[in-house]
């Protein structure tokens, strides 16, 4: 038996899962509101869609619900372009609309994740308003990043600084001030030098958390602390090459840790404390596992899994060096496979290795063709190691159902602003955004009484959940299976009360393309990435396909109790 650390022992360490740390094992599902069920027949989701659904979500076996942004919003950024971090946006509900909510998920033992944009504001926000009706270096532009521009007349931008939605990261204004927006010109930066921003986020985190919120997402926790000292340093590489210092304009810089230690010390005011979960999109490092520390967030996204293509050097490399790297700051380890800013993952398994998926989607999905077949099993084999992992597992919502990326969306119905940002290069997140199918029939599958926001192809219906339910083949029940199977031998594995072992070892297979590791309690998973079938020794617990037999299939994953 190999292992991931230096001195040749597996990690075999025990956390506590008590009511206050109930996130380092939990199976967390994250909800985009305005796709998951419309309740009142205008084609958007919203909560009390949400709502109704909840005994589905129960049904699955989850332990909480992580909702996307519900707050009053423009729509220039799917819900991400804010106008008031504390209300409801009235085209979803109410204030009561999510108390209501809230209350029937806790009845149901499901806990409530709600999303936090720290970094910046809707262009339509009172503050950004009154930032634009406010001279230059007033009080009201200092809530936000306003600078003079360069070149004789002030018509270049300040710096070279990039938006992630293609372009520049400044946008001028009509007195000729350029502010600064890192995401779409409608999401214009806050400054978290102004004390007044840093009590606003305090203050917010409490409003929800006195509603009995149990947890936050930070939104791009990383780019919260930015060294606005004059001149402006070069940075036009966005978060791709972030020194490991802390020492970046602009990303991951040593200061943004100060805002997350002053944020815990507001979650551990509650009993149980707080949860939160930090987004990190720039690329995996030792540093990425900071944001974990338990005097901060307590959980980062590790979206390395997320990254990796189907192959067995990369799942193992990733697995690897988050498990090792997570043990030096005891944050709680996540997994994740599909979010709603990527493609879905049963797409992307099915394309080859090295695939640009911009390019991919810019084709409408017809530069290859997915084999359906290939990308159900790969889909399915990949979430049965996903749960078999120590932590945290992240799902999206329609992953359950095996939905593939909707590829072909047509142009002129793209909502994702990195569509025109970017000259129509690159088509956006769209095709992981479409309203999910609960039927096969009607005008929008179950989603609504009257269509959807974005177009909903045919072989929906086929996905349904009504049509996967109780089909003992079908993804739907395999995911209800293997999430029931997890609590019980995490359970199995305790070593006390409250605890859950969370023992971890790789075990040589004796092929490259077989990954085994080995897990509390004596028991394995397999996963087969070889062309060929591969021996299942001992008793088989559970299996990503619906085969019978002592034989692992090509592309398909097991769990397995040893002889």
């Amino acid at each position: 038996m190999t292992t991931l650390l230096p001195d040749d022992r597996a990690i075999s360490s025990s956390s506590s899962t008590s009511s206050g740390d109930w996130w380092r094992t939990a199976v967390i599902y994250q909800i985009y509101p305005r796709s998951f069920a419309d309740s009142n027949a205008d084609g958007i989701g919203d909560l009390g869609g949400i709502r109704s659904r909840l005994p589905y979500l129960a049904a699955l076996g989850i332990d909480a619900v992580w909702l996307s942004p519900f707050y009053p919003s423009p729509l220039a950024d799917g819900g991400y372009d804010i106008t008031d971090h504390r209300d409801v946006d009235p085209r979803l509900g109410t204030l009561e609309d999510f108390d209501a909510l809230l209350a029937d998920a806790h009845r149901l033992g499901l806990r409530v994740i709600i999303d936090v944009v720290p970094n910046h504001t809707s262009e339509q926000h009172p503050w950004f308003l009154a930032a634009l009706a406010s001279p230059p270096g007033s009080p009201e532009r200092e809530r936000y990043i306003f600078r003079d521009g360069t070149g004789p007349d002030g018509s270049e931008p300040p710096s070279d600084w990039r938006s992630h939605f293609g372009g520049s990261a400044w946008q001028r204004t009509p007195d000729g001030q350029w502010y600064c927006h890192l995401f779409a010109r409608e999401q214009p930066d806050l400054n978290w030098d102004n004390q007044q921003i840093r009590d606003h986020f305090i203050e917010t985190l409490r409003f929800w958390a006195d509603r009995g919120v149990d947890g936050f997402r930070v939104d791009v926790a990383h780019s919260l602390a930015k060294d606005l000292s004059h001149p402006l340093r070069s940075q036009p590489h966005l978060d791709s090459r972030l020194p490991l210092d802390g020492s970046d304009p602009l990303y991951d810089r040593e200061e943004v840790h100060e805002i997350y230690r002053s944020w815990r010390t507001v979650f551990d005011e509650y009993d149980p404390p707080r949860m939160a979960v930090a987004e990190t999109w720039h690329p995996t490092s030792s540093r990425t596992y900071l944001y974990a520390r338990s005097d901060e967030l307590g959980q980062v996204f590790d979206f390395s899994l997320l990254k990796a293509e189907w192959h067995p050097g990369q799942f193992r490399d990733v697995i690897t060096r988050s498990i090792t790297d997570h043990a030096g700051v005891d944050g709680g380890l996540t997994w994740v496979l599909s979010s709603h800013d990527v493609p879905r993952h049963a797409t992307r398994y099915a394309l080859p290795v090295g695939t640009d998926l911009d390019a991919w989607l810019s084709s409408n999905g017809t530069a290859l063709v997915i084999d359906e077949e290939t990308a159900c099993r790969r889909a399915r084999a990949a979430t049965v190691m996903m749960l078999a992992l120590p932590g945290s597992a992240y799902l999206y919502q329609g992953e359950e159902l095996g939905l593939l990326e909707v590829a072909d969306l047509p142009t002129d119905q793209l909502r994702d602003p990195v569509y025109e940002r970017t000259g129509h290069r690159l088509k956006g997140r769209d095709g992981c955004r479409v309203p999910i199918p609960w039927t096969p029939e009607g005008g929008s599958f179950g989603f609504g009484d009257d269509g959807a926001w974005l177009p909903q192809p045919e072989w929906f219906g086929s996905c349904a959940v009504s049509v996967q339910d109780g089909r003992p083949e079908s993804s739907l029940e395999l995911y209800r299976q293997a999430i029931a199977l997890r609590r019980e031998l995490r359970a199995a594995g305790a070593t006390g009360p409250g605890d859950a072992d969370i023992s971890f070892a790789w075990v040589d297979s004796g092929d490259p393309q077989v990954l085994r590791f080995a897990r509390g309690d004596g028991w394995e998973c397999i996963v087969n990435f070889s062309a060929n079938p591969v021996p299942l020794h001992g008793e088989v617990l559970l299996r990503s396909d619906s085969r019978p037999g002592s034989l692992l299939a090509p592309d398909t994953a097991a769990w397995v109790r040893p002889v």
